[in-house]
């Protein structure tokens, strides 16, 4: 596959809801293009898009793969995307610099919740789309019912250009409904015959809505149909060209991946009604020096400008970043600029990618999609350009994580060696997270949901020979004081030769929440001397650490040091120091001590009908509800405050509730009071852990 012209090149992810069937399809497209000799089965483990073995084990798609085909002299740079929720991530990567997406559903099923949660992203991006619904040789299938489900859930916009020929396992072709000629598949060839006589009346009766449907995108054909009530079919066909490049109508196919039956037309609908990159808007970004809007133009003439939308990352070849090109030419053995980090880098290789095949190229233009493999310092997000033409592309916006698991090296010896690979599984997915909390000894992972953190935990042991053992995360409670508590802290030790002494009276305070620690020396006229003073203030920070409910750390609290007393022979900073945690401990026991906890300001966007069930659910998990408010396409937005302890597993929780078409987001508020009787709680399993 040589260099392409821009005009040439179609950028298509394919999207849907999990089992609809995208890698099949990838695979069948593939083979009719004869990009591979041989089709591949998901079943066996030998398809092109799902190669990894994490996705061979689960039959799921887990990674966006880039997939090229060459098709009446274009080439289309296909990526297949997960349908898996988890892996959201994925497909909007994917989304965000593809020009067209292709949409599977399934004739048996309809419209599912995943394609509904994508089709949102990309009507949001204004990015063209094609419909195939597939599995139309399986039992139960149904065109029109599924065609209806389409429309019921996307709009009018969406219109039928084929019917079946042909049920379940029947089916045996398509009807095409521009040039109303029957198309039928046998042993992987297609055959173009006129339309079955029982099928006439329906086809007509569909070539007239689709008639009608293009005529109201434009005035002119529109007077046309209204006097003539018929469009020649070049009309129609130009007319649904421009429609569908523009969104105003969403073509709907039909046929079976598995059985390759109507992929041939699937791959000229591609072409004929997604755009290529030059027919899409112009590319605007920002000019880092002087923060002006800068504009490149989908041509090889330009300045270079190209934006990282994969990153992959493998212990022995490194990093492998997938990039779309905007505008300009990419080459191999070239230097490029980093505008996102401002750093230079070094283009050693252009690869083309089918799967996990590589072939090296010379040189990519504008539109085409490839990867660079071992740059140094790029990441997922970040704009490549010339040095001396520099702009800075929008970032893609990634979801924050929103389900947690915490783990550890089975293997005491491996921590460094697990902490290393856990930042390299962090280099390739911008949804997932490594967090190591200090305070409670613990190195938490975060990411879209447990499938999500079980395939990163494989890749752990696959990829980097590290084995991890889970266990839920624990919660970063404090404790403080509600009360006031003046106490003395006495140290005297004597057992032979110089002993030890010291001898403090400190006046214990609360103080507002999110102050910390605050310490006051109030001596007067010596009794405890200046030198021991930041022995007695060591003394009481190393004493915050652990708390005397649950030995959680103690914070907003205020020590004032207002006396004591000490032996001119016996006294030593270590005596003072441990005078003073002694009368932390009094101090704080005295002062009403209460355990604080964590409380996440939550956001849900939620459909309006299931908008209650999901409040009465927060307000089980002591949430406070903020605010609600309406936003487009029947959702609803809900804000609330709710204990991080209740929210452990609200990601499946969530997803089971409104069967997977909500979202939330998660950030931490403040901290505030335990209830008494979570209080009493959180003791009792503190001391049971100690035990």
């Amino acid at each position: 596959m040589g260099k392409t012209a821009t005009n040439k090149i179609r950028n298509v992810c394919i999207v849907a809801h999990r089992g609809t069937g995208k890698t099949s399809l990838t695979e069948a497209m593939l083979f009719d293009s004869k990009s591979i000799s041989r089709l591949g089965r998901i079943d066996d483990g030998s398809t092109t898009s799902d190669y990894d073995a994490e996705e061979n084990k689960r039959k799921i798609s887990i990674s966006a793969t880039l997939a090229p085909a060459e098709w009446r002299e274009n080439k289309i740079n296909f990526i297949d995307t997960p349908g898996y929720a988890d892996f959201i991530s994925e497909v909007i990567g994917a989304l965000r610099i593809s020009d067209g997406a292709l949409f599977l559903v399934d004739a048996v099923v309809g419209v599912e919740v995943q394609t509904e949660v994508i089709w949102k992203m990309a009507k949001e991006k204004n990015i063209p789309k094609l419909v195939f619904i597939n599995k139309m040789d399986k039992e139960n299938a149904d065109f029109d019912k599924t065609l209806k489900s389409l429309k019921d859930t996307f709009g009018s916009s969406v219109t039928a250009i084929q019917l079946p020929i042909g049920k379940n396992k029947g089916f045996k072709g398509v009807i095409d409904l521009v040039k109303m000629k029957a198309l039928t598949f046998s042993d992987g060839k297609m055959t173009e015959e006129t339309i079955p006589k029982e099928l006439q009346a329906t086809s007509d009766e569909y070539m007239k809505a689709l008639a009608e449907a293009v005529a109201e995108t434009d005035d002119d054909l529109l007077t046309k149909y209204l006097e003539e009530e018929t469009l020649e079919p070049k009309e129609v066909l130009s007319g649904l060209k421009r429609a569908a490049k523009s969104g105003e109508i969403i073509p709907v196919l039909c046929g079976s991946a598995l059985e390759n039956i109507g992929v041939n037309p699937l791959l000229d609908a591609v072409i004929d009604y997604l755009p290529s990159p030059d027919e899409k808007p112009e590319t605007r970004g920002t000019n880092p020096k002087t923060n002006e809007e800068e504009i490149r133009k989908p041509s090889e003439n330009e300045p270079l400008c190209a934006l990282v939308f994969k990153t992959l990352s493998d212990p022995y070849i490194g990093r492998l970043n997938f990039v779309r090109i905007y505008s300009g030419i990419l080459k191999a053995d070239s230097h490029i600029y980093n505008t996102t980090n401002r750093k230079k880098e070094r283009v050693s290789h252009l690869l083309q990618m089918l799967g996990k095949e590589q072939r090296d190229i010379r040189e990519a233009i504008a539109g085409d999609i490839v990867a660079i493999p071992k740059l140094s310092d790029t990441h997922t997000g970040d704009t490549l350009c010339e040095e001396s033409s520099p702009i800075i592309l929008e970032k893609i916006d990634f979801p924050e994580p929103i389900f947690s698991i915490a783990l550890e090296p089975k293997s005491k010896g491996d921590e460094e060696k697990l902490g290393t690979s856990l930042n390299k599984l962090t280099e390739e997915d911008p949804t997932f997270r490594v967090k190591r909390d200090h305070e409670i000894n613990q190195t938490a992972i975060s990411g879209m949901g447990n499938v999500h953190l079980e395939v990163k935990i494989n890749k752990l042991k696959q990829k980097f020979g590290v084995e991890a053992v889970t266990e839920e995360p624990k919660i970063a409670y404090k404790e403080t004081i509600r009360g006031r508590s003046k106490v003395q802290g006495k140290y005297k030790k004597q057992s032979g030769g110089r002993g030890q002494y010291g001898d403090v009276w400190i006046e214990f305070q609360p103080l507002p929440r999110g102050t910390g620690f605050e310490f006051e020396d109030k001596i007067f006229g010596g009794s405890v001397p200046k030198q021991y003073i930041p022995a007695v203030e060591k003394g009481l920070k190393e004493a915050l650490i652990k708390g005397v409910l649950a030995g959680y750390p103690v914070v907003d609290i205020k020590a004032i040091l207002y006396d004591g007393s000490y032996h001119a022979v016996d006294s030593s900073e270590m005596a003072f120091k441990i005078a003073a945690s002694m009368a932390f401990k009094k101090g704080v026991q005295d002062a009403n001590p209460i355990i604080l906890e964590p409380i996440l300001n939550v956001e849900v966007i939620v459909p309006a009908d299931i908008m209650g069930t999901v409040i009465g659910d927060l307000n089980s998990k002591r949430g406070k509800i903020l605010g609600m408010e309406p936003i487009e396409d029947k959702y609803e937005r809900v804000r609330a405050q709710v204990p991080a302890a209740e929210m452990k597993k609200y990601a499946t929780e969530l997803r089971s509730m409104a069967h997977g078409r909500a979202t939330f987001s998660v950030e931490f508020a403040s901290y505030e009071e335990v209830p008494h009787d979570a209080q009493e709680k959180i003791i009792a399993e503190a001391k049971e852990e100690k035990e």
